[in-house]
Parts: C-alpha cells; structure tokens; sequence
C-alpha cells in the first residue's frame, strides 16, 4: 500500500497491505510511546525543535503516555507531562554545535524497559536511532523512524565524497529494519525509494505543521525591524532563518545581494557557517542576529518583507512555513522539500520558487515583492491564511491514528512470518487439525 497523498510510485503493491478503515477502538486506547530525538528538541533551535515539541505536546493532550529520550543538554524532568531522559552526549566530529548519544546504557534500557512502550519512534539519521532500534529488538516493540536530516547531501560539503555511498547503505540497513518510515516531503521519500532504503509501501508522510499563534503577523515589531535593518527601517529588508551551515547554499545569497544594495538581509541562527558568512558580507548592509527564540523569534519573522531560502538540501523546511504563517511571502529554491510548501498551484499565490542557483531567476520574483508593498502584503495575507489550515494538531493525529497503527500492522505481519517455519514443524510433529497457521498467528495479533 503507498502514500497516496505523496504518489511516491504509481504501482499498487500486489500483496495486502494494513487495513484502510481502523477500528474505533484501537484508535481511542491511550497508547504508551517512547520517542527517542537526537539532538534536543529542547535545546536545538530549529523548526525541528518546533516540531518535536509540539508532537509531544498534543500526545499528551490525546491521552497518551509519553517518554522522550534524547541528548542531555539543556533536558527538563518533563514536557507537558511527558518524563524526558537525557543520555550522556559528544559533539558531532564535523559540526561541534550537534550532540550525538548512542542512548544505549543500562540506566536507559532499564526505563524504557519498565516504562512498557507500545511502539518506539527515533528520529533519523544519527547515533541515537541505532540504539532506539536494538532496545526495540531486545524488547520486541514496533519502531518507526522519522527522517529530518538528508545526510548524503550534506557528506561532500562537510566530509569527503566517498562516504555517500556508505551512508546510504547505513540508511538502508535502519530504515529496512523499521516497520515504518516517516518523511516530511514527496521529494524526499522519492530520494529513499530511488536508494532502496526502504520499500515504497513502507513510506508515509509526517504531514506539514505549524504553530500558526506564535508564528504571526500580528508580531510585527518597529523596534525589531530597526534592529534587522541596522537602524534603517525604510529600506526592503530580507530575512533568514536557520541554521548557518555550509550545505544551506546561503553563499547564494551575497551574490543576491551584491544586486541588490538598496536592501538589507537579517540573519536569524547560528552555526559553523557564521564566522565565513559574517567575513563574506564584511561591509555590506547585513545583520547577524544569533540565536532568538520565543517572542523575538516571532518578531524577527514578521517584521522582515521577503523570506529567501536559497537551500536545495531541505528535507521539509520548516522556517518556510513558520515565515509563511508570519505573514511575509517566501521566495525559495525548487528542491528539496520546499516546492511541498509551495505548490505548483500556488505558486504566484503564496510564494515564489526559483531554479536553485539561478540569480535572475530568483531576482525576477525578488525585485517586485521588495518593491511592491501591495503584492507583497497581499501575497503575504495569502500565505498566512494557506497556512492555518495546517496545524500541529492534525498532523500529530495522523501520526497516532494512522500511521502508528500501520507499522503495528507490519510489525505483526513480520512476527507471523517468523513462525511459519514454526507452523511446518509443528503440522509434521502433531499432526492435528487444531493446530494451524491461523492459531498461531492469531495469538501473536492479541500479544
């Protein structure tokens, strides 16, 4: 059975697939989930950090319990309700700012053991996933894994070439062992499929969310923008956010801006990139912001004019939907997972999107949105308003409601195929019509 929301392929599988109707009964059942999430969401400052959050926040809200295991810096006890364990942490050899944590010590084992999970979730690719997938083996639990970092892109930038083909094969070997996977864009579970990291039908989407109240324009602030703009609030003013990484392409941008001094560009984030990009626009009109968060974050977004995401390595591009709901209109590059942000029905609507590293291209819908107040406000309201039908709340039910029930469904299947050997032995051994396959099997469904 494939995502038929991402038309990942077009063949349907031939073999049966979960059932599509699930029973009303399993559905409302308070579920126990551990999640393991590698770095923080609690200390990470990202759309990724946003996103975890507010999963965690509205499972807890439908009912379920909830234990979250992830590197140890900055962990609170709990989050909304929900026990958090911190597991000793290193920095990643190649981006210092990342923690990494296998999670895999007796201490974790042990509360994840008597927490009793009924299904495990690990984000992907990193340490801590491998870790997630042998206590999930050692206690005989469905796993799902959540994909957010597409880390054979990044391989050439940070590290050398000739470990891609390595990486993939890392991927395959866990998300084969998943009973399911979870991608934040088409583009992105396609990349999978084409590697045989997984199969196809064993592919779903983590639909698109956002926190559509602290991302707003009514955050607009006269105070931030001055401080975006260098105290020159008049001149068109382009934001970024994000993390400043050497894969992100954000180079594209002094070139952008080297056609464009009338206007001003904010930088919002951190990371490995800063000290080079600071020395790149040395004596040019930008601002580097660091780190914000909470209200500042919020003000940063919607006092900007245009948002530009000139990145090709997005797997979803969650500061594009945040920007979005900000109220200001997005013009971004057409790969990865932003096009999923902005259609090709919308386009020209919501947003813009541009052939990744072409200047005129992206200055041809550039110029007129830093020009033009009313198409920019008009796009702007566009935007804001295609992005309150996307909230966090439905996109965690989808989770809970389908796409867990679909990985138990697999995970079962599996266990029922492992005792088919089982079966044979058993019809030679007690040759008797009330010892069957259909017994067996039903037992493993009601364990």
């Amino acid at each position: 059975m494939t995502i038929a929301e991402a038309n990942l392929h077009e063949e349907e599988e031939e073999e049966e697939g979960p059932p599509a109707v699930l029973d009303t009964e399993t559905i409302s059942r308070p579920r126990r989930i551990a999640l393991f999430v590698e770095p923080s969401p609690f200390a990470y400052i990202s759309g990724y950090k946003n996103r975890f959050q507010n999963f965690i926040k509205y499972l807890r809200e439908m009912g379920d319990e909830v234990l979250v295991v992830t590197t140890h810096e900055g962990v609170p006890q709990e989050f909304h309700g929900a026990k958090i364990i911190g597991s000793r942490s290193f920095p990643c050899p190649w981006y210092q700012k990342v923690p990494l944590s296998l999670a895999l010590s007796p201490r974790i084992i042990s509360e994840v053991a008597r927490f009793k999970p009924d299904i495990i979730h690990a984000s992907s690719p990193g340490i801590m996933v491998f870790g997630a997938l042998a206590i999930a083996k050692l206690l005989s639990v469905p796993i799902v894994m959540s994909y957010h970092t597409h880390v054979p892109v990044y391989i050439p930038r940070y590290t050398f070439s000739w470990l891609v083909k390595p990486m993939w094969m890392v991927l395959k070997f866990l998300h084969g062992a998943a009973d399911l996977t979870l991608v934040p864009s088409v583009a992105i579970g396609k990349d999978l499929e084409k590697f045989h990291v997984t199969t196809a039908n064993r592919i779903r989407l983590w639909s698109k969310g956002v926190d559509s109240e602290s991302f707003h324009p009514k955050f607009r602030s006269h105070e931030m923008r001055l401080r975006l703009s260098n105290g020159e609030p008049e001149k068109p003013l382009i934001v970024h956010v994000g993390r400043l990484g050497v894969e992100k392409s954000l180079d594209f941008l002094k070139s952008l801006m080297d056609r464009l001094p009338e206007s001003r560009i904010a930088f919002i984030g951190d990371g490995p990139y800063r000290e080079e990009l600071e020395k790149m626009f040395e004596g040019m009109p930008a601002v580097f912001t660091g780190m914000l968060g909470g209200e500042e974050l919020s003000q940063a977004y919607a006092s900007g004019d245009v948002f530009v995401m000139p990145s090709e390595s997005e797997t979803l591009g969650q500061v594009v939907l945040e920007a979005m709901s900000s109220g200001i209109p997005v013009v971004g590059a057409r790969a990865g997972g932003v096009p999923d942000m902005i259609p090709p029905d919308q386009e020209g609507r919501i947003g813009f999107l541009y052939t990744p590293r072409d200047l005129d291209d992206c200055l041809s819908k550039l110029k007129p949105l830093l020009h033009n107040r009313e198409l920019r406000e008009t796009m702007g309201r566009a935007a804001r308003q295609e992005m309150e039908k996307f909230d966090w709340k439905a996109a965690t039910r989808k989770i809970r409601n389908e796409n867990y029930n679909t990985a138990i469904w697999y995970w079962r299947k599996k266990r029922a195929q492992l005792l088919r050997p089982l079966q044979w032995l058993a019809k030679r051994i007690f040759p008797s019509p009330e010892i069957s396959y259909r017994a067996i099997t039903q037992g493993v469904k009601n364990s």
